[in-house]
């Protein structure tokens, strides 16, 4: 099994449930964000992507792209940095010492450094809860991804491990409005990402970097300059 995402740039409208959702499922500190939603067309990315040159406004969702051939886990000097048996990249935050080199190695600028304590967090700062809806102290180990987070290390997108495990969707997939992004396992040809990536011309970030991404965007014309919007 190797679950991935394919996510349809022609559905976005750049809501930003996404990015929100992520944060709040996974208890995310206040300036960091497992997931962003970057805007094409805009003032700061004045890109042709329309017809006869007028600008379109075009929305680019990025997170973790769950590389096959990951460079953060190849750099990273513990081994914090590991892909599961459902080829999912994730941290082990006891092992992560914090380097960051994995950050340096990552081309889409995807992993986050939490400088933040996030039981401290609950505590002293209104509004913030971490291993939202519920503590999942209780669960298997491998599903306590939201709690005990300590600060110093770095962290990035799950794919919603704690969701997944329990046969649930992620939780940017569930809440997305406009039924953009879907979820499931590339290795069966029956799945809908696996007919999807078939169906349709695809396309995954800075795929000349050999990284291998699990996750494919769909999109009417090709991205331009789909490396600096990733940024």
């Amino acid at each position: 099994m190797r679950y991935g995402m394919v996510i349809n740039l022609d559905k976005c409208i750049g809501c930003q449930t996404c990015a929100v959702v992520c944060k709040m499922h996974n208890s995310q500190p206040p300036g960091t964000w497992w997931n962003r939603a970057f805007t094409q067309g805009a003032t700061y990315h004045q890109n042709a992507v329309g017809k006869d040159g007028e600008y379109k406004m075009e929305y680019l969702p990025v997170s973790c792209q769950m590389c096959d051939n990951a460079p953060c886990q190849k750099i990273c000097p513990t081994g914090a940095t590991y892909t599961d048996e459902n080829g999912v990249v994730l941290v082990d935050y006891k092992r992560c010492i914090g380097c960051r080199a994995c950050i340096a190695a990552c081309p889409y600028g995807v992993r986050q450094f939490n400088w933040k304590d996030a039981k401290a967090l609950k505590e002293n700062e209104i509004g913030y809860e971490y291993g939202y809806p519920y503590d999942v102290k209780d669960e298997p180990k491998r599903l306590v991804y939201t709690l005990n987070r300590p600060s110093g290390v770095v962290e990035k997108c799950t794919f919603c491990t704690q969701y997944v495990a329990k046969g649930e969707q992620p939780a940017c997939v569930q809440a997305c409005p406009a039924r953009a992004r879907i979820f499931g396992d590339l290795d069966d040809p029956n799945s809908e990402v696996s007919r999807l990536v078939r169906k349709h011309q695809v396309y995954r970030l800075l795929e000349q970097y050999g990284t291998e991404p699990k996750v494919y965007y769909i999109s009417s014309g090709k991205l331009k300059n789909i490396e600096e919007a990733s940024e």
